[in-house]
């Protein structure tokens, strides 16, 4: 028998203001804020008004980049805003009492820019890139960034980076199937491990929050991946090296492209199959699937992202245009099968309705040729689009 409260994720609110697929939803350090990127070549920054769950667009960034932005970050401060783009350049907003303005725009990657992150210091960003390369930048008090190191590794695209929640260590995911670890020694970054667990593209990867001693990485093979940190065999080496401890297959019938973990433990992914799945741990390293939500968006999940301060409070953006705030109610855990039956039959329907959709498609004309190509499905086939090399950045 069904349990008569079983753990389920509340719609609270939906977003609608971007007109094309969204890339990316980044909550601000303080959880008061959410930012979100989409090929509409937009950045909408979102705010909570009053107690209840009402949100309000406070401010459109635009104007910098003219393709697709593709990523967005908060600095550990809150005080910047780092956005990502198909345009191949990187911007730095600078945020004053709400009010954003550009300081900043990075160039060097041969091609589309996929993903931007800040270390946990603040000192440090870096990007990724189809060019299949990682760049490191520093910047100092005055806001002025520099290179300071271009990493080689991947053989093709790189999708995604991280920066560990404590320390100067960074993740890479890519479309060779691997995830890399990089670090620095004696002002050397190299890479210090290559982790190929996934059978095809890994899309994404978060770190457990807190100590950072475990993460959790998603993957074009529909599948989660948990590793956890422990010290290396010789005790000669300092370092520490990750380890598979867990799999979560067959919960997702397509693409898994993001994976967010929350401060009280739980795991929410979203995917190409237009669903939310969220697990939690039953006991070490067993996660369980606590709620299937199929048809979160009409279109694929891009992004997921909890709440880091109001830990059950999860945001979503889809294909569909729009961003959706959540909220995980634990309840009473279902059985696992009373849960996959359900989604299944959902999904089935959800499948029907995109077909339908696809049938009803206008052809694509050559004045929305652009954005199509702009989509992460094919992103890796697009036209390389250059800049002249090195790190210039200007203001």
């Amino acid at each position: 028998m069904n349990p008569s409260n079983p753990a389920r994720l509340t719609l609270l609110a939906e977003l609608s203001g971007h007109t094309e697929p969204v890339w990316c939803c980044a909550w601000s350090p303080n959880g008061k804020a959410l930012a979100t990127s989409s090929g509409d070549k937009h950045i909408r920054i979102w705010t909570r008004e009053g107690s209840d769950h009402s949100w309000v667009c406070r401010q459109v960034l635009e104007g910098v980049h003219n393709r697709a932005i593709r990523s967005v970050a908060w600095s550990p401060n809150g005080k910047l805003l780092a956005s990502a783009s198909f345009d191949g350049t990187v911007a730095i907003w600078q945020n004053e009492d709400g009010e954003f303005e550009c300081i900043a725009t990075l160039e060097g990657h041969e091609n589309e820019v996929k993903c931007v992150s800040w270390s946990a210091s603040g000192a440090l960003l870096a990007t990724c890139s189809r060019d299949k390369s990682v760049w490191i930048w520093g910047a100092d008090p005055d806001q002025d960034y520099e290179c300071i190191s271009v990493l080689h590794g991947h053989t093709q695209d790189v999708k995604f980076v991280r920066w560990h929640p404590l320390e100067e260590l960074l993740i890479s995911c890519s479309y060779d199937n691997s995830l890399k670890v990089w670090s620095e020694e004696d002002d050397d970054w190299y890479c210090t491990e290559t982790m190929s667990e996934h059978s095809s593209t890994v899309w994404g990867m978060d770190f457990e929050p807190g100590q950072g001693q475990r993460m959790v990485s998603c993957s074009d093979d529909k599948s989660l991946v948990i590793w956890q940190r422990s010290p290396a065999a010789d005790p000669k080496v300092q370092r520490h090296h990750w380890k598979k401890v867990g799999v979560l297959a067959a919960h997702h019938s397509r693409t898994v492209f993001s994976v967010s973990w929350s401060s009280e433990g739980c795991i929410a992914s979203g995917a190409a199959d237009d669903a939310i799945r969220v697990f939690v741990e039953e006991k070490e390293t067993e996660f369980t699937l606590a709620v299937a939500q199929p048809r979160a968006h009409t279109a694929d999940v891009n992004c997921v992202a909890w709440n880091p301060v109001e830990p059950r409070l999860l945001a979503s953006a889809g294909d569909d245009g729009l961003v959706k705030i959540w909220r995980y109610e634990s309840g009473v855990l279902q059985r696992v099968d009373e849960i996959t039956a359900t989604a299944v039959q959902m999904e089935k329907e959800s499948k029907e309705r995109r077909e339908e959709r696809k049938q009803a498609m206008p052809v694509a004309t050559q004045g929305n040729a652009s954005s199509t190509q702009d989509h992460h499905h094919d992103d890796h086939h697009q036209p390389e689009h250059r800049h002249g090399p090195g790190c210039n950045h200007s203001h």
